[in-house]
């Protein structure tokens, strides 16, 4: 039979187009992929969730009690881990793009989450890495300094754990929405969907971590909360193993993406002009008893081919380059986001945390309000916003990517007032109780003054966040959908790094004057200035976004319409 008439009869079969199955056939349409794949690649997510978290959540605490480093530097050093974890993504996403493939990277990823993960349980849990005479086996064992061993083996572990979270963050959400045919008019709105449930099931993970790694480490000891995610991401590659038969596999762009958008950018400058150059080329070919002769081709034919080759790169970078505006009017929404973590970890502990006659929430644990407000309106916006919108924009999606976006930027400035308003109570609350100089003391304010701002995290990142996921990922080159997640990953990378020069640059300065805003005493601090400062930079950052967003242009894609008439 014909190879091409095989073919066309395998695809009016079910195959996927351009796509494998894990043996390298075309991957049949009704047994690989869809929801019962990718939700494999959510259990590898979740678990992930669980492991970073279990890491970053309630880091602060531990920086400023068992490493004894001062609020401010702890901040600092938080957002720069961070920062380098969101901006590894960049490299690690071009590898797995040009080499290693989506598949082959979370492996490997998940493979270093557990060997970085039970370093960081050895450094915190084992005598032999502490002080003599000293013990980090619970929280509250703060009395002497950490050795050297100790803060050595801690950061290199923890720097293992970003390594491994740029292997996972762009791969395995890319993967994830690969098991969706974007070119079906059924999958390309489920494939949409997927988004909003992977960053569900995201927030499942984190604050399932959250509750009760925070308590762990702050009431039973550092080892068993590392310890924890440790073995949970172990169990969660084995699961994701399960699913290899199940997925659907898109070959490698067999070079860099750098190295693409490298000739891109060549190619772009130099246009058509390297055809007009040439006039001749000459190309040595065999003949018969080893003799060699030069052969004359027309310029005309290499011409033709170079104009080709040149326009499909001209295309990659012009696909990336008209990103980079929404991408910089982001990045004081990622600055934001860096806060929970960090101040606001250290200004829920200073409240009155009790519920009951002996139960104190982990100063840590309020970020579960994040995720529980993402659980509770993903749903929401999927299954009542999104239909609603649609009556009105007749868009599957309800909104634009970019109209979900500026939602989010608004609400993340509204946070901001709200936190910079609930902080300048707490420090009131501090001076009429006369607890200014005892910032050990429980302040008789309740720690759910502080829940709404967290709640309207939660809000902000379901129109943000989840739009950004999206965008990135649908807005860039097809050959380069890793590498465009990172470049998601990268805004908040960018935001940590600028988060940290901020507060280190604030901290200087008004040191200088007598009282640093980021004092370890809260109750002398002015977290309030520096939460009125984020917002009105957000201010600014919304005008910007909305006059980029204006004038930005979708990349065209094959219209599709569902049984309601929506444009897919």
């Amino acid at each position: 039979m014909d190879p091409t008439r095989a073919l066309l009869e395998r695809l009016s079969d079910g195959a996927v187009a351009g796509v494998v199955d894990f043996r390298g056939d075309p991957a049949p349409r009704a047994s690989t992929g869809r929801w019962p794949a990718a939700m494999f690649v959510l259990v590898v997510e979740i678990a992930e969730r669980f492991a970073y978290n279990g890491v970053s959540a309630n880091l602060i605490s531990y920086l400023t009690g068992p490493l004894a480093e001062s609020t401010a530097t702890a901040a600092v050093a938080i957002n720069a881990w961070s920062g380098v974890a969101m901006m590894l993504p960049l490299l690690v996403a071009c590898v797995a793009d040009a080499w290693l493939g989506r598949f082959r990277t979370i492996v490997l990823a998940s493979i270093l989450f557990v060997v970085s993960l039970g370093m960081l349980t050895l450094s915190s849990a084992l005598p032999a890495f502490h002080s003599d005479g000293c013990s980090s086996f619970t929280a509250l064992s703060l009395a002497c300094s950490p050795s050297p061993v100790q803060v050595t083996i801690f950061y290199v572990s923890l720097y293992m754990v970003a390594l491994a979270e740029a292997g996972h963050k762009p791969c395995s959400q890319a993967f994830g929405a690969d098991q969706f045919d974007q070119h079906h008019p059924k999958e390309s709105v489920s494939r949409s969907s997927f988004f909003n449930w992977w960053f569900l099931g995201m927030c499942s993970g984190t604050a399932a971590t959250t509750m009760v790694s925070s308590y762990i480490q702050d009431n039973i000891g550092w080892g068993l909360g590392f310890g924890i995610p440790c073995l949970i991401m172990l169990f969660a590659l084995a699961i994701f193993l399960l699913g290899t038969r199940r997925y659907r596999y898109y070959t490698s762009t067999h070079s860099s993406p750098f190295a693409r958008l490298a000739r891109a950018l060549v190619a772009l400058i130099t246009g058509s002009k390297s055809s007009q150059c040439l006039q001749a080329y000459y190309i040595l070919q065999p003949r018969p008893k080893n003799q060699c002769v030069w052969s004359l081709v027309t310029s005309t034919t290499l011409a033709g081919e170079d104009a080709e080759f040149n326009a499909e790169h001209r295309e990659e970078v012009r696909g990336l380059l008209r990103l980079f505006p929404i991408w910089t009017t982001c990045i004081i929404y990622a600055v934001i986001s860096s806060q929970s973590p960090t101040f606001f970890t250290k200004q829920v502990a200073t409240l009155d945390r009790r519920i009951g006659a002996t139960f104190l929430v982990p100063p840590a644990a309020l970020q579960t309000f994040i995720c529980l407000t993402i659980i509770a309106f993903v749903p929401v916006y999927d299954r009542l916003l999104v239909p609603a919108a649609r009556r009105f924009t007749r868009l599957s999606t309800g909104i634009t990517m970019l109209q979900r976006i500026g939602t989010g930027l608004v609400l993340s400035l509204v946070a901001m007032v709200v936190a910079a308003l609930v902080e300048a109570k707490r420090l009131g609350v501090a001076r009429e109780a006369g607890l200014v100089d005892d910032p050990k003391a429980a302040l008789p304010m309740s720690l759910w003054w502080m829940v709404p701002q967290y709640v309207l995290f939660g809000v902000s990142d379901v129109f943000a966040m989840i739009g950004l996921q999206e965008f990135f990922y649908d807005q860039v080159p097809d050959a380069l959908r890793s590498l465009g997640l990172a470049f998601y990953l990268s805004i908040f990378g960018v935001g940590n790094f600028f988060s940290s020069f901020l507060i280190s640059a604030i901290d200087g300065a008004t040191k200088k004057r007598g009282a640093s805003w980021f004092s370890n005493n809260l109750n002398r601090a002015h977290l309030d200035y520096f939460y009125c400062l984020l917002a009105g930079l957000c201010a600014v950052e919304l005008l910007a976004f909305i006059i980029v967003s204006r004038v930005y242009v979708y990349k065209k894609r094959v219209a599709h319409h569902d049984d309601s008439g929506a444009i897919l």
